[in-house]
């Protein structure tokens, strides 16, 4: 059990080791991460620096040079829209030309025609045309006498006002006229364009489009290769400028306020949350420090644990400098990262721990247990052993024919039987109340005891005991209040117990000491002797169920290491207490303080 428990505490102690080593490398590869992304802006930062300076000095020069190129290709547009805005108006003189053209031919060909929309076309020439609202009016102009002077011939249609516009013509252009034969009326129409005039529309607009996108191209051509040779010039510059070695380092570095924000940015993109201290030195002086935290005014050393990359990785010709950042509390954050891990494993182990504790603890109790039990059946074999030996002598005595004629022998044959039944009868009712005391069978009959007589009756029961080793017994029986409710019987046999174990273990002549005193609600009793003692050891296991107090050369005490438990048990049942003072070779004291009412 010792080396599994061994193991389980190394094999947490790695877990934990690795734990601790997996956080602190992926700790590393995050720092490292963002130290390279911050690098990568710096450098990015510097390029963008040294390309908009330069751009904003040649900016002039750039703004001059395409102006001329730009107002070409304004006035340009301006042209082409002028021309286009001549020829879309020639085209629409065309338009009305060859409309004017083909209503005069219809005025010219039909009578009275009248130019009508498309829904009145449908209106009039559908099935249920409304033919009577189309006709001729005629009016005779007569004389007095009647003679016909002049008769006037009008057409009976309805008036509409429709007005053409360019790009809003229907397809058709229609017409209700009358033919000049029969003077009925007579739908005709043509189209609204001509197609040899859009052929030729489209022709002109293909041309002068063509024309246009290739001169605008080429204007426009013109204006990148502009561009173009600037952006080149800008680069080429920036480039000549970016080697020169005469530039310092902290010119090529960005402001300090631009690097607390964003190696703080970058922090904070990898989780990183953990206060940090950061400086920048040339590499061929790390003493010098450019920049560093503005919480910090002296000069940092760089720290064992700080984390270096350099920020112009690529310049060979001049310095490229080196960023360092220091994490101060980055093994307890770790640490505290593994908290849960920690606590767990601590856990476990206080588990364990105290489970093979307890399993020691427990073996080494069943074995003191079995100790005593084994103690205690010696003891009670021995204890039994003896009456049933005097009884079967005794027996066997009166079964002589000389003992049966003698009455007194008789008689004191039969006081032995009788005695060592009532001997052997008492280790059995003190075996079976413990008995019942561990399964809780045991049950007081309560009534009004008076404990001062009852000590008295028990020291004077066991006179004739406590003269045999010749004991001092002095009783100072002070309680006023005496009486208490308690079971007489049980009550006398825990006094017994006290009074014979104080008489048992003494070496010499017994002096025992008895005495009852009142409290306010309680009574106590107390039995001091001046026998062999206890030590501190003994005094905690003495109440223990077999347990037996050595008695060194003393070899005539006998008991089975019951009594104590049951005093202590029966104290307890009546509400009371029970506690013991000892010192070794110098006596004992016993103090049992009782409750004069008894509450179960």
């Amino acid at each position: 059990m010792t080396l599994a428990l061994l193991g389980v505490f190394v094999m947490q102690l790695y877990y934990i080791k690795e734990s601790y080593k997996l956080k602190s490398e992926l700790f590393d590869q995050n720092v490292n991460a963002a130290l390279n992304a911050v690098v990568n802006k710096v450098q990015k930062k510097n390029a963008f620096v040294h390309i908009n300076k330069k751009g904003s000095e040649i900016q002039t020069k750039k703004e001059k040079g395409i102006k001329s190129q730009m107002d070409a290709i304004v006035a340009f547009k301006l042209k082409f829209k002028e021309s286009e805005n001549l020829r879309k108006f020639k085209q629409e003189q065309q338009v009305f030309n060859y409309l004017n053209f083909q209503d005069s031919a219809i005025k010219a060909t039909f009578f009275s025609p009248v130019m009508i929309t498309e829904g009145q076309y449908k209106l009039y020439s559908g099935p249920n045309a409304k033919s009577n609202e189309i006709g001729l009016d005629i009016q005779d102009i007569r004389d007095n006498t009647g003679k016909l002077i002049k008769r006037n011939v009008s057409p009976r249609i309805p008036r509409i006002k429709q007005d053409l516009e360019m790009g809003r013509l229907p397809d058709t252009i229609r017409y209700l006229a009358f033919n000049p034969q029969d003077f009925l009326p007579i739908f005709v129409g043509f189209p609204s364009s001509d197609p040899d005039l859009v052929a030729k529309f489209k022709l002109e607009d293909a041309k002068a489009e063509r024309k246009y996108q290739m001169e605008l191209s080429s204007l426009y051509a013109d204006t990148l290769s502009l561009y173009n040779d600037e952006s080149l010039t800008i680069l080429q510059d920036v480039a000549t400028e970016m080697d020169d070695p005469n530039i310092p380092l902290k010119q090529r570095i960005p402001s300090k306020e631009f690097l607390d924000t964003l190696i703080k940015k970058e922090m904070l993109n990898k989780d990183i949350t953990l206060d940090y201290s950061y400086w920048i030195t040339p590499v061929r002086n790390k003493k010098e420090v450019i920049y560093q935290n503005a919480s910090h005014s002296a000069i940092l050393p760089i720290a064992d644990n700080a984390y270096a990359h350099s920020l112009f990785s690529n310049d060979l010709i001049r310095d490229p400098g080196m960023l360092y950042v220091s994490f101060p509390n980055k093994n307890s954050a770790i640490l505290e990262n593994l908290f849960a891990t920690m606590a767990s494993s601590v856990g476990l182990l206080l588990v364990l721990i105290f489970i093979f504790t307890y399993t020691i603890y427990a073996i080494i109790r069943q074995k003191k247990l079995s100790e005593m039990k084994t103690d205690f059946i010696n003891n009670m074999t021995h204890e039994f052993k003896t009456p049933v030996a005097t009884i079967m002598i005794a027996s066997e005595a009166l079964k002589d024919p000389d003992v049966v004629t003698d009455k007194n022998r008789i008689g004191r044959l039969a006081g032995i039987i009788y005695d060592e039944n009532v001997r052997l009868g008492n280790h059995i009712e003190r075996v079976l109340n413990v008995a019942r005391l561990e399964n809780k069978e045991l049950k007081l009959e309560l009534s009004p005891v008076d404990l001062n007589d009852l000590v008295s009756a028990v020291v004077d029961s066991m006179d004739l005991q406590l003269k045999k080793k010749d004991a001092d017994v002095t009783l100072s029986l002070a309680a006023n209040t005496a009486v208490i409710m308690g079971d007489e019987l049980h009550l006398s046999n825990v006094i017994y117990n006290l009074i014979d174990n104080a008489n048992k273990y003494s070496v010499n002549s017994p002096r025992i000491s008895i005495s009852t005193k009142n409290t306010a609600k309680q009574i106590t009793l107390t039995i001091t002797d001046e026998g062999i003692g206890l030590t501190k050891d003994q005094t905690k296991r003495i109440f223990d169920q077999f347990y037996r107090v050595p008695t060194g050369n003393l070899h005539d005490v006998k008991g089975f290491g019951l009594g104590l438990n049951y005093v202590q048990d029966i104290v307890g049942k009546m509400g009371g207490s029970i506690k013991v003072q000892s010192e070794k070779d110098k006596g004992t004291t016993f103090e049992i303080t009782l409750p004069f009412k008894h509450s179960n």
